[in-house]
């Protein structure tokens, strides 16, 4: 639902009826009471997880844990749907909006321009899918994203049939530059390119983009074009939403889609679209906010695309998505600057310390302008999965990319402490 439509207003129109819900699991076990959260003691903040102390968590963020104050507030908003099927929080009739209020506030952005999705996949695939090409224009992307731009892009393509084309940012990720980053998507542009899709922080490599130096960069090509022949600049945020302080202004992007159960720490199954060109779009699934409703029962169309219109209807895991409020607040209260300089300040102890074991290659860049928590390695004669795999008898979580070639991957964060990088650089120092 959404600010200007909240669920119960919806069931008592009578538009929708007949919901039901079961589940054939048990209720989980209760966890224990999270100690009082303190923002500025780090120790404190992973304090407030419930995960297991003893293993240095460094793959939190393929479908991160939530601290306390989401996990309370799942819980709170879940009995209250199993006792009333009308409920809402108390005193927030319009929680949509709250979550809404909250992620603008974190973005530094107005509210209007956010729509709530599932996932990042979901967003870029609302985003992809609702585009409005023009005939003759392009698509520029890169050969190091992830499936969910590249499949979107194709199928972007299949229906407009608009040609997409992917350009090389780099051939040695550890040795990437910004120069040569913005050089190559440059060169890549053609007179027709209506879209520039990149990702901020490349989960393959760890390398960070500099979407700053990019929408500079897009926005001198843009000066001699018409509104509708814009180059838009596309971006897939996740590994940099949460983890970054970047606001939306500091990017200069036109659109950012992420999900807010990774580096946010947010409820599962959560997640933003941010634009401010939503002209360009057109609603993919249709929106349950008073505009649409409106329109329906006068028989018209809702009007100009706008975020509300963007956000797909349905009945939702609401428990989950009201409790995105408290992992904005959660991460509002330690500071964005301050889990920006914690995330990078252990990925480049991380990276110093694997950098001196000969059986390692990084492939993360050292400088933290062009990387976040991400750090990515190779390890000689052993594939990534056999390394996870001993990296956990040694109470060390690690992952995989999901790339070829594949690459062992962890990822630095607020859960993660320097004493626990030192483990993880001793455990690798073990795989030779």
């Amino acid at each position: 639902m959404t600010r200007q439509l909240n669920r119960r207003a919806l069931l008592g129109t009578g538009m929708l009826a007949g919901v039901a819900a079961c589940t054939s699991s048990p209720p989980p076990a209760t966890p224990k009471q999270a100690p009082p959260f303190d923002p500025q003691d780090w120790a404190s903040v992973r304090a407030q997880f419930a995960f297991d102390q003893a293993f240095g968590q460094f793959a939190a963020f393929v479908l991160a844990p939530a601290p306390a104050m989401v996990r309370e507030a799942v819980q709170k908003h879940r009995a209250g749907l199993d006792a009333d099927p009308h409920y809402l929080p108390k005193d927030d009739p319009h929680p949509d909006g709250t979550v809404l209020d909250a992620a603008a506030r974190h973005l530094d952005a107005e509210s209007t321009d956010i729509a709530l999705t599932d996932s990042t996949t979901m967003g870029l695939g609302l985003l992809y899918s609702g585009l409005k090409l023009k005939q003759g224009q392009d698509v520029l992307t890169t050969e190091h994203d992830f499936l969910a731009t590249h499949e979107g892009l194709r199928l972007l393509a299949e229906r407009t049939g608009a040609r997409v084309r992917r350009v090389r940012l780099y051939d040695d990720p550890a040795r990437a530059s910004a120069d040569r980053i913005v050089s190559a998507l440059k060169a890549g542009l053609g007179p027709r390119t209506r879209v520039v899709a990149v990702t901020w922080v490349h989960s393959s490599t760890g390398v960070r983009l500099p979407i700053r130096a990019i929408a500079d960069m897009l926005a001198e090509a843009n000066k001699s074009r018409d509104e509708q022949d814009r180059a838009l600049l596309c971006v897939d945020g996740v590994h940099g939403f949460g983890a970054m302080a970047d606001s939306v202004a500091d990017l200069g992007c036109d659109f950012l889609a992420s999900g807010t159960h990774k580096w946010l720490f947010g409820p599962r199954g959560t997640g933003i679209l941010w634009g401010r060109a939503w002209d360009a779009l057109a609603p993919v699934v249709p929106a349950f906010g008073r505009p649409s409703f409106v329109a329906w029962q006068s028989g018209a169309a809702p009007g100009r695309t706008t975020a509300e219109l963007v956000t797909p209807g349905g009945y939702k895991a609401f428990e989950h998505r009201w409790a995105m409020t408290q992992a904005f607040g959660f991460m509002d209260a330690i500071g964005k600057d301050r889990v920006q300089q914690r995330t990078q300040e252990l990925a480049t102890r991380l990276k110093a310390g694997l950098r001196d074991i000969p059986h390692v290659t990084l492939t993360t860049p050292d400088s933290p302008d062009l990387s976040a928590g991400l750090v990515c390695c190779a390890i000689a004669g052993m594939n990534p999965e056999e390394a996870v795999g001993r990296l956990h008898q040694q109470k060390v979580i690690a992952s995989t990319t999901p790339y070829v070639p594949s690459l062992l991957r962890f990822g630095t964060s607020i859960v993660t402490t320097p004493e626990q990088v030192d483990q993880v650089i001793a455990a690798v120092k073990g795989l030779g």
